[in-house]
């Protein structure tokens, strides 16, 4: 294939719910462009989108896949994404690099989670949106009351281009009111959109339509409202220029419709896309961070100017290794080019560089400013690194991964296997920066932070399949914590004498009880040198040894003061290991008489749901031993604030997926300690007495 320039151009991201038709589409779209031959089917695993063995046992998009093809002479990229919520870290990455997007809505079942979340996305990058109603060929498909809830939840700028004449089983002509004429399509067979009259039946409803289509773009500009108020009408390509001006600054949402499983509506759609989407050049510069001058540079997607490519999604085949998916934003890439990384400073130097049409790598000369495409096996750069030419030190700013909230633990099943865990989620965390990785050192835990359920299983499957290492899930350990409620004093006297020189020492240690948070504090009040000075090193380490191990349930002691006061020595037989262990004795004995308890962490919680969930929610906070500390609204949204205990949080996931049907969020982070309830101190003492 030749190298397309940018204004030849098209970008474009496919998302939405799950289960809205997205890989259908491009699966649709891809044969109307020529560059399959026959649909292929997610029940039968033949989709191009769809490719890898998980994805075709699940039935669902996993990961970005990325088609192209050739539409009226202009070269459209279409990615693919997947809909569940657990993979939003693939949708924001697509979008971080396509031009506009493409939000699929299922006319059966309206606005959903998934179209919330993604056009919150669109607003964060502020991308040109088109609506692409799918699934009018369902029983249950309302075109009216989809369009209802699209303007309900985002505004009236959203604008039907077109309406089914029928709805339901037997769908197969639209009325577009931008044309203003009727498209009638012939299902399951491509170049088959036949242009005619709109029918009378048809005509009073398209034109009131149009009518509301000319206003809302005349809105959007002020010479095309003058026009309008001047001429009472605008001409097709005016209303063409107004709205792709209008996408490029979001003050216009068109809707489309289509039926991808029957190749309803496609090839207007790719017509839309041509000639009503942004190229690279008419989306605007890029902003780039330069290093060197510490500001912002404006990267215009000049085929001429210097290499700059943004790599936005890293994976690994079997016996391909590491392939990277990157947008060239400057210049243009080619076998053998020399690049650096701007974040590592490390030389990368180009192999073969690609075209995708799902897992099918089509070789390419070079890839201008503007297109996307593939390499691999680079050294060292992954998903959000730039490469530039040497010298070059912009870089293109990083993807915002969505923040994981499940935390799990897990274990190996075969001992010894840790090593290959470690490396395997290394290299799985390269490929999805969308879970985070820690290891709680006081627990020896590996924990896994993802963003739900199905993440969390795709991830442990990978790790099998990928690295041959198998896991388990643990419960994760809460890190407890002890203190004191009132001051004591105990003696620690270690003595022993087995023949030869003894071991001897002997400290009077008070404990006081400290702010929260203080953690812990020693000092000494010795006088007369009862105890030499030499000693009290020994007598500190001894006690800050002691406090990793409570009286009560074993947890760490924090938020306390040790003073030692007292005590005696013996000059030939005292030595500082006789007075650590004097000094833990004494921790040991004055803690039992301090009225000792146990501190659990709490968090703070932030839960951004639909109104109608509220009441639920909050029932569920409290059942789960949390406090509302308030709620506001924000948009659309209530937000309720609360503090929670760190206990809680893994069955609250659960509830609140399952009450909200994954329509809300959440997030949290650690907050403080307070005094655990009886029923839980005492149901940890019993485990430490078991054990």
């Amino acid at each position: 294939m030749q190298a397309v320039p940018a204004d030849q151009l098209r970008n474009i991201v496919v998302t939405g719910h799950t289960g809205t038709g997205k890989t259908m589409l491009c699966e649709s779209l891809a044969l109307s462009m020529g560059t399959i031959t026959r649909l292929g089917s997610i029940d039968e695993g033949t989709t191009l989108s769809d490719y890898s063995s998980d994805e075709i046992e699940r039935k669902h998009s996993l990961n970005t896949s990325l088609i192209n093809g050739m539409w009226n002479e202009k070269k459209i990229n279409v990615i693919d994404t997947p809909g569940l919520l657990d993979f939003h870290g693939d949708v924001k990455s697509a979008m971080r690099v396509a031009d506009t997007v493409l939000i699929t809505v299922n006319a059966a079942t309206g606005v959903e989670v998934g179209t919330d979340t993604v056009w919150e996305y669109t607003r964060e990058y502020y991308k040109p949106t088109m609506f692409v109603l799918t699934k009018l060929d369902a029983e249950r498909a309302d075109f009216n009351s989809t369009i209802d809830g699209l303007r309900e939840h985002f505004g009236h700028l959203v604008t039907p281009i077109q309406f089914p004449a029928e709805e339901g089983i037997g769908h197969h002509i639209l009325i577009d009111v931008l044309l203003m004429k009727q498209l009638e399509f012939k299902p399951d067979k491509s170049g088959n959109m036949i242009v005619t009259e709109i029918h009378d039946l048809y005509r009073k409803r398209a034109e009131a339509l149009h009518q509301q289509l000319v206003e809302a773009v005349a809105e959007t500009d002020e010479e095309l409202m003058n026009r309008f108020f001047e001429v009472g009408n605008l001409t097709e390509d005016e209303l063409r220029a107004g709205i792709k001006s209008a996408l490029v600054t979001r003050t216009f949402f068109p809707v489309f419709c289509a039926s991808p499983q029957h190749l309803i509506g496609t090839e207007r759609l790719l017509n839309a896309i041509v000639n009503l989407c942004p190229s690279p050049i008419e989306r605007g510069p890029e902003h780039a961070f330069c290093t060197v001058r510490n500001d912002e540079k404006l990267l215009q997607p000049d085929a001429d100017g210097p290499t700059i490519a943004f790599i936005f999604k890293t994976m690994s085949e079997p016996r391909v290794g590491e392939i990277s998916f990157l947008r060239v934003y400057s210049g243009h890439i080619e076998s053998g080019h020399e690049l650096v990384d701007a974040q590592t400073g490390h030389t990368e130097k180009l192999g073969q560089v690609y075209t995708m049409l799902g897992q099918k790598k089509l070789p390419v000369d070079k890839l201008l400013a503007g297109d996307i495409g593939m390499v691999v096996k680079l050294k060292d750069s992954h998903t959000n690194d730039t490469l530039a030419d040497r010298g070059i030190d912009c870089r293109i700013s990083p993807i915002i991964f969505p923040v994981p909230v499940l935390s799990t633990a897990i274990i190996p099943v075969a001992q010894g296997d840790e090593e290959k865990i470690s490396t395997g989620l290394h290299h799985l965390h390269e490929e999805d920066p969308s879970f985070a990785i820690e290891h709680d050192v006081e627990f020896n835990q590996t924990i896994l932070k993802t963003l739900g359920e199905s993440h969390l299983d795709i991830i442990i499957s990978r790790l099998q399949n990928k690295f041959n290492v198998k896991v388990e899930i643990a419960p994760i350990r809460i890190p407890y914590r002890e203190t004191i409620r009132i001051s004591a004093s105990a003696q620690g006297k270690y003595k022993k004498q087995s023949g030869g020189r003894g071991q001897y020492g002997d400290v009077w240690v008070r404990i006081d009880p400290a702010p929260r948070d203080s953690g812990f504090v020693f000092s000494s009040e010795v006088v007369g040198g009862v105890v030499p000075t030499r000693y009290l090193p020994a007598v500190e380490k001894g006690l800050r040894e002691s406090i990793t191990n409570g009286s009560l349930a074993g947890y760490p002691v924090v938020d306390m003061k040790a003073v030692v006061y007292d005590g005696s020595y013996h000059p030939v037989d005292s030595s500082e290991f006789a007075f650590k262990i004097a000094a833990g004795m004494a921790f040991k004995a004055a803690c039992e008489k301090a009225k000792p308890l146990l501190l659990e962490p709490l968090c703070t919680l932030t839960v951004h749901t639909p109104d109608q969930y509220t009441g639920e929610i909050v029932g569920d906070i409290s059942s789960k031993r949390g406090k509302i500390l308030g709620m506001e609204t924000d948009s659309r949204f209530q937000v309720i604030r609360a503090i929670i205990p760190q206990a809680s949080l893994s069955a609250f996931h659960h509830a609140l997926t399952r009450l909200t049907q994954s329509r809300a969020r959440y997030n949290y982070e650690f907050s403080h300690y307070e005094e655990a309830p009886a029923e839980i101190a005492s149901q940890l003492i019993a485990e430490k007495k078991e054990h």
